[in-house]
């Protein structure tokens, strides 16, 4: 297994994230499988474990306390998140969440603990100070019941500057959606860089893109194949992010006991990519970024008269095309009301600029009714807020 050091820890390289667990038929946790999953992993040298207070409508905290506690709480790590980004009407209660977490993971401390999802929008929950969110993280900090303090995000560079900004000081490490694709397709090289300047360690989410990376074009599975034929589809995402240096955990949620041996694999020693690997890489995450051929030019942005980021909006809709997951409508969502591309006048101004030729006010109108077309985080947040009462 691959060790990186953080603050005198080891920790594993690849870490158990505990968001896509195995499931029966009934849709609950097979909780014996992630028990012989968990074995096989530690067994193997993995020893962080990455849970989130949302995952399987909060059963899974309660599943892998469970298991873990069958090993010494000093031979694990395990990372929980306060869901600030989620929380509709329970109010921001911190406290209550977090001696929750405790309980149903069956712990006295947490080695990580992360804001979760900070975005656009969380980040006025997460700043607000009349909930205190922070200081009273910081707190369970000082206590010893949270040796690690950092967030996860979802933001876009500007955003995460600003949050950075705000309370950077106070974070140690930031959970990032980064891998090959989305390097250029959701500016993961700029946050990534971003992270370096601020001297935070960069943990990795969505390492093969929900398992968008795992199968590819066939054409593409045969070249990699022919580079590789010791190597499964999805080494390929972990090798690419082994080679960045600022790299210190790459989680995957691994579903089954297939998966979990050959990411192990995978881990056992690095394979840096050639220039050649590198090339096809690069030939993949484009063939995968949607029709719009933008170069950010913003030729386009300085006649609009409404004021629209028209390349942001463009390389979402490339990006909603390859994958239209609730994170990324969360980028529309999060936009001022004047700022989303429902505010497209038609007027033309900069189609008549790009260099591309592109029909921007009819790809707009297109990303405005896919947008419409699927559930609004305040949806899924009920839904599983539902979910989670009649559990209880």
């Amino acid at each position: 297994m691959i060790y990186q050091e953080f603050q005198g820890k080891q920790l594993s390289l690849l870490g158990f994230g505990a968001m896509r667990l195995p499931t029966l038929e009934n849709g609950k946790i097979d909780e014996a499988l992630v028990k012989e999953m968990t074995k096989y992993a530690i067994d193997n040298g993995v020893n962080y474990f990455d849970t989130a207070y949302p995952y399987h409508e909060g059963e899974s905290e309660v599943v892998m306390g469970r298991v873990l506690s069958e090993y010494p709480r000093e031979s694990y790590y395990l990372a929980d998140k306060y869901p600030g980004h989620q929380i509709l009407s329970t109010g921001y209660n911190p406290a209550e969440i977090f001696e929750e977490q405790l309980v149903k993971c069956g712990v006295d401390y947490f080695d990580f603990y992360l804001l979760h999802n900070v975005n656009e929008k969380s980040m006025e929950t997460y700043l607000d100070p009349q909930w205190d969110i922070l200081g009273y993280f910081k707190k369970q900090k000082e206590l010893g019941r949270i040796k690690h303090l950092g967030f996860s995000a979802h933001a876009q560079t500007k955003g995460l500057e600003e949050f950075l900004n705000a309370c950077g000081n106070d974070m140690e490490f930031c959970q990032l959606q980064i891998n090959y694709l989305d390097w250029t397709l959701q500016n993961g090289k700029d946050k990534y860089d971003l992270l370096k300047k601020w001297n935070i360690p960069v943990w990795v989410m969505e390492p093969v893109r929900g398992g968008k990376l795992a199968k590819l074009d066939a054409s593409y599975e045969t070249k990699m194949k022919a580079l590789r034929p010791d190597e499964s589809i999805a080494a390929w995402s972990f090798r690419f992010l082994q080679e960045l240096s600022d790299i210190k955990m790459i989680l995957s949620g691994m579903s089954n006991m297939e998966q979990m041996m050959d990411n192990i694999k995978t881990f056992e020693n690095y394979k840096p990519l050639s220039d050649d690997e590198h090339l096809l890489l690069n030939e993949i995450a484009k063939s995968m970024s949607g029709d719009v051929p933008c170069t950010a030019c913003r030729y386009c942005c300085d006649g609009c008269p409404k004021g629209l980021d028209i390349p942001m909006l463009l390389n979402t809709y490339n990006n909603i095309c390859v994958s239209p997951a609730i994170t990324v409508t969360m980028l529309i969502e999060n936009l001022p009301e004047d700022k989303k591309p429902s505010n497209c006048i038609n007027c033309g101004k900069c189609s008549r600029t790009c260099p591309q030729n592109i029909d921007i006010p009819t790809v707009l109108k297109s990303l405005d009714e896919k947008v419409a077309s699927l559930p609004t985080w305040a949806e899924v947040c009920r839904k599983r807020e539902e979910a989670a009462k009649q559990k209880s």
